[in-house]
């Protein structure tokens, strides 16, 4: 059993927000929060454990899954929509500056126990 938080419309990049996912995917979640706290990235990685934070507070509420267990199953990451702005230049014109943004969904499982 899966649950899910999301974030939508955060002005990072999707592959500044993909660069740091894909090192926490498939990871426990402790380890997850240890690495997204010790990150260099730390705007990036602030939002990622706040996402996750949240997803790991909606398995508490379900109250079927033991929060130790947790592991982060998947994360995708999703491209928002694109703010267009210009700027001037010489002679009269401009040009185009693309400020992206990008949506987050973090998806928990309890992870699948290994038995002989």
């Amino acid at each position: 059993m899966e649950t899910t938080a999301s974030l939508d419309n955060i002005r990072i990049t999707p592959r500044k927000l993909a660069l740091l996912a894909d090192e926490v995917r498939g990871k426990p979640v402790a380890k997850a929060m240890n690495y997204l706290a010790l990150s260099p990235r730390r705007r990036t990685a602030a939002i990622v454990a706040g996402v996750l934070k949240s997803a790991v507070a909606n398995a508490e509420q379900k109250g079927t899954m033991d929060i130790d267990q947790l592991v982060v199953s998947r994360i995708l990451v999703g491209k928002g929509p694109t703010l267009k702005r210009f700027k001037s230049r010489a002679k009269g014109s401009a040009s185009r500056i693309l400020k992206y943004s990008c949506n987050l969904k973090v998806f928990v499982a309890e992870e699948a126990k290994k038995g002989k």
